[in-house]
C-alpha cells in the first residue's frame, strides 16, 4: 500500500524499481541482447589475448617510466609532502639505516603511478570498449572522466585541507608536553594512506551514477536512505583516516555526505532526462 501511494506521488521516471526489475536490470547487464552488441568488430580469442598482452605491456612500461622519473625527483617530492607541517616546528628523523631511501622509493612509486594512471586507464578502456553494448559506450566516457576528476579532487582536498588539519591537531595537542620528532617513514605512511583513501572515497558519486544508469537503484531510494548514509559516512571516515581524532574524521565524513547527495541529484536529473526522452 505504501509503495502504491509513493508511486502516485512521484513522477513515473522517479518511482523506485521493484526487486524484479532490479534483477532484470542486472541480468540485462550480464547477458545483453545480441542486437545491442556492436556488429562491426569481431576478433578470435587468441587475438584478444595478444591485444591484452600488448596493452598490459604498454601500461606497465608507462608506469615504470613514470616511477623512475619520479624517483629522480624524490627528494623534491618529499619536501613537497612535508609542507603541511613544515611551519609548525616538526622535525623528521631517520630511525634506521636506509629508512629515508625506502621512503623515497615509496613516494616515487606512488607519484609515478598517479602520473601514469591516465595511460593505464586509456589502455583498459581501449581493450574493453569493443565488447560493450551501444548504451554502455554512451556513458562510459563520462563515468571514466568523472571518476578521474573526483579521484584527483580527493587527493587535492586531502593535501590542502584534511592532512594539514589532522597534523595540526596532533602537533597542537602535543605542544608543551613533548617535542614533535617524527619518523620520516611513518609520517609518509600516514600522509599517503590518508590521500589515497580520500581519493577512493570520492568515487561514491560514480558508483551511484552507474547503479542509476543500470536502473538497479533509483534516486528516490538513494535520497530515502540519507540517515544510513550519515552513519555510514561517519564509519567510513573512521576506517579510512589513519588518525583517531574526531575532527579529522568529521572533515572527511561531511564531504562524503555531500558527494552522496550530489550523486543522488545527478541520478535524478538523468532519470528525468530519460523520462522526457521516453515521452
Amino acid at each position: 500500500m505504501a509503495t502504491l501511494l509513493q508511486a502516485r506521488r512521484l513522477p513515473h521516471c522517479l518511482v523506485p524499481p521493484s526487486p524484479e526489475k532490479a534483477r532484470e536490470a542486472v541480468n540485462a547487464f550480464l547477458y545483453p541482447d545480441p542486437e545491442e552488441l556492436p556488429d562491426d568488430f569481431e576478433m578470435p580469442i587468441w587475438d584478444h589475448l595478444d591485444e591484452l598482452r600488448e596493452r598490459v605491456l604498454v601500461a606497465a612500461a608507462a608506469a615504470g617510466l613514470a616511477v623512475c622519473a619520479c624517483f629522480l625527483f624524490a627528494k623534491d617530492l618529499v619536501v613537497f609532502l612535508e609542507a603541511p607541517v613544515a611551519q609548525q616546528g616538526v622535525r623528521f628523523l631517520q630511525l634506521s639505516p636506509g629508512e629515508f631511501f625506502f621512503t623515497t622509493l615509496k613516494v616515487g612509486g606512488y607519484a609515478g603511478l598517479l602520473i601514469a594512471m591516465p595511460t593505464v586507464l586509456y589502455e583498459i578502456i581501449a581493450y574493453v570498449v569493443p565488447g560493450l553494448t551501444k548504451a554502455e559506450r554512451q556513458f562510459l566516457a563520462p563515468i571514466i572522466f568523472g571518476s578521474s576528476i573526483l579521484f584527483y579532487l580527493g587527493l587535492f582536498f586531502s593535501y590542502e585541507i584534511l592532512t594539514p588539519a589532522a597534523l595540526s591537531f596532533f602537533v597542537s595537542y602535543a605542544d608543551g608536553a613533548v617535542e614533535s620528532l617524527w619518523s620520516i617513514d611513518q609520517y609518509f605512511e600516514f600522509v599517503l594512506v590518508l590521500m589515497l583513501s580520500t581519493g577512493l572515497a570520492f568515487q561514491v558519486p560514480v558508483i551511484q551514477v552507474m547503479l542509476g544508469q543500470l536502473r538497479i537503484v533509483s534516486s528516490e531510494q538513494m535520497f530515502s536512505q540519507w540517515r544510513f548514509v550519515v552513519v555510514g559516512a561517519t564509519i567510513a571516515a573512521a576506517v579510512l583516516t589513519p588518525s583517531t581524532d574526531p575532527f579529522t574524521q568529521t572533515l572527511l565524513a561531511v564531504p562524503l555526505i555531500g558527494l552522496y547527495m550530489g550523486g543522488a541529484g545527478v541520478v535524478r536529473l538523468l532519470e528525468q532526462r530519460r523520462g522526457e526522452a521516453a515521452a
